[in-house]
């Protein structure tokens, strides 16, 4: 048998490892990929009808998607930041129906708009990434 206990302490280590050493370019980065994560372990959950697994990885993406909301500068942000503000509370209000029906369409759907809001962020030249 694996020790899944062992895995899990050795994967927050690695993230703790990760987020010290990053800039607030590369955290945000970070959430996306956790956010894409989460629904791939949420979409496998509800193939195989694990009810408490899907919630589980649901709960923690939307709990992401909170943090990405509440990192938005609306002050420089501007219209960007409100514009991102609606998205992640639509992406939320459809990963709380994903949830509900257990529908992976839906997350189909958040995977895509998560995507196109990565490819947008990773494509932020170096040098005005704040680093």
């Amino acid at each position: 048998m694996y020790d899944y206990s062992a895995l899990d302490q050795y994967r927050t280590v690695d993230v703790q490892s990760k987020v010290s050493a990053s800039n607030p370019h590369s955290l945000v980065a970070m959430l996306l990929d956790g956010v894409l994560q989460k629904l791939a372990n949420a979409s496998g959950a509800m193939q195989r009808g694990d009810l408490s697994a899907q919630g589980s990885a649901l709960s923690a993406g939307i709990r992401i998607i909170d943090g990405l909301r509440a990192s938005l500068d609306h002050e420089r942000g501007g219209e960007l930041a409100g514009n991102l503000r609606a998205i992640y509370d639509y992406i939320e209000r459809r990963l709380v129906d994903a949830n509900l029906n257990s529908d992976v369409k839906i997350l189909t759907e958040v995977n895509s708009l998560i995507n196109q809001i990565k490819s947008g962020w990773d494509a932020i030249p170096n040098d005005l990434r704040g680093v």
